[in-house]
């Protein structure tokens, strides 16, 4: 068997491109040839690049139409080349004998509310609706894969003419990139955040500042003094937002805004908790992220973090409101105290049952049920 994993970028990180590296790295430790194809193979190389601005959306929205039709073409030609290739798409292309539903626009909308107004609003939205629509409805694809049974529930209510067959198959993490800190890792981390040594650090990582509930925490933060949030992500607009929001909280110096990085874990390094109360999620890889880091989470019951955490063991699931949140906060062990590295332990420990090995082989024990009628067909299984 060989596979061809469609994604527009597959890099280390976070994301649908660190999810197809890190299933690429799998496939291939376990000796099976990987290969890609992706917005750069489409000659996406010259698009524009997504940045801030409505300048930057549009560039977004581009790359995701380019990738959606030509990526689709180029795609399907690659597929046909060898008949014993087996293609997973991840994003935006049409093409695959499986899809990863890395998340459905319509739930995503309708959890955060007003929904015809945020589906008007944004073009993009309305493409990649009426897209994903042909796509389950077709036989473009031979199987989906949801990355939670409340996604895949959620998937087949969206779309219940749902003609491909629907599998659970949840992300999983690198536990060698992402570990416990040593102790001068730790120290080194929280100087940078400016933390005390009996602060609680309330880490918050992700793009989508408002689906993914940065308002709650910073509100539930202010009223609890020994809280410092540090906030990851975001583009350079909704930082600034994010700033004006958390100094209206009057946190003030308690909130430290970094923006975009490439690499979380220095401020994984430094947390107490990793807060995500989301209205929806299909299954944020920080969150095992975190729990590798042996970093307890406090989330909404969404997405990954329903099923994969312990409430009030390796962390705390709560209603998505600024009460839950901060009765959540409050409950965290701050350094030092009682129960901090018991419920740090109990994070990393839940995180060693989701390694990258173990969830590549659940893929191919999949693949391997279509390879049959995927080699015998006669344009390649390009639909």
């Amino acid at each position: 068997m060989r596979i061809l994993q469609v994604a527009p970028q597959i890099a280390p990180g976070s994301g649908v491109a660190g999810v197809a590296h890190a299933l690429e790295s799998a496939w291939r430790r376990a000796g099976v040839p990987t290969a890609r194809c992706t917005l750069d193979d489409a000659g996406g190389r010259l698009l524009p690049r997504p940045g801030p601005g409505l300048r930057g959306r549009a560039a977004l929205a581009l790359r995701v139409v380019w990738f959606s039709t030509v990526g689709t073409v180029v795609a399907r030609r690659a597929a046909r080349r060898d008949p014993d290739t087996v293609v997973v798409c991840h994003n935006d292309a049409l093409a695959g004998d499986v899809y990863v539903n890395h998340g459905i626009v319509r739930v995503a909308l309708r959890a955060q509310g007003h929904y015809r107004w945020r589906m008007l609003r944004n073009p993009l939205h309305l493409l990649t609706s009426a897209r994903d629509a042909y796509r389950y409805a077709s036989r473009t694809h031979r199987a989906v894969v949801s990355l939670t049974h409340d996604d895949a529930a959620a998937l087949r209510a969206t779309y219940p003419r749902l003609r491909p067959e629907s599998h659970v198959v949840a992300n999983g993490v690198d536990l060698e990139r992402f570990r416990p800190p040593t102790r001068a890792e730790r120290d080194a981390a929280r100087d940078a955040v400016g933390a005390g040594p009996h602060d609680v650090v309330a880490l918050f990582v992700g793009h989508e500042h408002e689906r993914k509930g940065l308002p709650l925490l910073l509100e539930a933060a202010a009223d609890l003094p020994h809280v410092r949030v540090v906030v990851v992500g975001g583009e350079p607009d909704l930082v600034a937002a994010a700033r004006r929001r958390a100094d209206a909280a009057g946190l003030g110096g308690r909130a430290v805004l970094v923006g975009a990085v490439d690499d979380p874990r220095p401020y994984l390094r430094a947390a107490d908790a990793l807060v995500l109360p989301s209205a929806y999620e299909a299954n944020a890889l920080v969150v095992l992220e975190a729990l590798a880091c042996g970093v307890p989470v406090v989330a909404t019951r969404v997405g990954y973090a329903g099923e994969v955490l312990d409430d009030g063991r390796t962390g705390f699931l709560v209603p998505r409101s600024v009460a839950g949140v901060r009765s959540a906060l409050a409950r965290v062990p701050a350094p030092g105290d009682d129960g901090h590295a018991t419920m740090h332990a109990a994070a990393r420990a839940t995180a060693e049952r989701h390694g990258w090995d173990a969830v590549a082989a659940r893929y191919l024990a999949l693949l391997a049920t279509l390879r049959p009628e995927r080699a015998g067909s006669t344009d390649g299984g390009a639909r």
